[in-house]
């Protein structure tokens, strides 16, 4: 009876700290996924229109493609 009465009380939520730090952990992750993208973005800017086209996307598409939103069924109408 004594082992029912100690769990009885006790949490069984996270700790708030582990919460808090896995927010942290996730932020810095969203941070540096986002600007991971912004060089990509910048990168394929500075490709000409050729190269482009060989990757299979237009000027107007780079963001885009960089987020994951291309719809390749429109693209063969290029």
């Amino acid at each position: 009876m004594t082992t029912i009465l100690q769990t009885a009380g006790q949490n069984l939520s996270p700790s708030s700290s582990g919460g808090f730090l896995r927010s942290v952990v996730n932020g810095v992750q969203a941070l540096f996924d986002h600007l991971e993208r912004r060089a990509a973005i910048k990168t394929l800017n500075e490709l000409d229109e050729r190269a482009l086209r060989d990757i299979g996307i237009s000027r107007s598409q780079i963001e885009d493609a960089v987020y994951g939103s291309v719809k390749t069924d429109l693209m063969r109408y290029m």
